[in-house]
């Protein structure tokens, strides 16, 4: 039975994730699949971009376009939805109370809110609560949503000293989970947007293109994978549990590219 761990951090550019100076980023393109060249969707900000992400369509069909949310207008099922309604587990974990209606009520078995930043950053600490609570009840499916690296960016700028820095942090407990959980899942290990300056939600490329890196046996070891979307993201995690799509989703399982 495969299962997949979904990890976002949050504001990531390829340049930043091969600049951050953790080993760990080129050893992962090595032992796993990767793009550096991924496309999210406008507006770059967020939550619209997250909504992209777990419902493989465009702002303009789910109806977010800011971080405050609002209910579809025509409702899409997304993944958690679509791992549920195939009777599987889900857990979430993250730190960002809008992530909270990535979702209907109802199709999260287990996870956690952590807020506020631990010595500026509260990733390290959902990593290890998330890494605990997996290793427990072991879901099918399980999304971890870090945030310091788009704060690093806002507080100090994209390409900074301290936004690359917390990029490495990032991949260091990515490397611990991987670790602990590579030979049970899969792993897709994303950004949501970009950024430049001290902002992000533009046209620009720095804001519009992001890297992916994909751990599991499912993909191919060390082969850059080319016109990717961050539509693809659901179909893919579909078709690595073996279950269904939805019938509007954009976007194509990048095991199919």
């Amino acid at each position: 039975m495969e299962k997949v761990i979904l990890i976002t951090i949050d504001g990531m550019r390829p340049d930043g994730a091969l600049a951050c100076g953790n080993d760990y980023v080129k050893k992962l393109m090595h032992l796993g699949g990767y793009s550096l060249t991924t496309q999210t969707v406008m507006p770059s900000i967020t939550l619209p971009t997250h909504m992209s992400m777990f419902h493989s369509v465009v702002p303009q069909r789910h109806g977010i376009i800011t971080n405050d949310f609002t209910s579809q207008v025509h409702s899409i099922k997304g993944i958690f939805e679509t791992v549920k309604g195939a009777g599987k587990t889900t857990a979430m974990y993250y730190g960002w109370h809008n992530l909270r209606d990535l979702c209907r009520p109802g199709n999260i078995n287990y996870g956690a809110f952590i807020e506020g930043h631990v010595g500026g950053c509260s990733d390290l600490a959902i990593i290890a609560e998330a890494k605990k609570s997996i290793s427990t009840y072991k879901p099918d499916f399980a999304f971890i949503y870090l945030e310091g690296t788009d704060m690093g960016g806002h507080d100090y700028g994209w390409m900074s000293k301290e936004y690359l820095g917390r990029i490495n942090d990032a991949f260091k407990g990515i490397e611990d989970l991987i670790k602990t959980l590579g030979e049970e899942y899969h792993f897709i290990v994303t950004a949501d947007h970009g950024g430049h300056e001290r902002m992000h939600g533009t046209t620009d490329k720095e804001d519009m293109t992001i890297p992916q890196f994909y751990y599991g046996k499912k993909f191919t070891a060390g082969k850059e994978y080319t016109n990717v979307s961050i539509l693809d993201v659901a179909p893919t995690i579909s078709d690595i549990l073996g279950i269904g799509t939805q019938p509007e989703w954009e976007g194509t399982s990048i095991l199919k590219k």
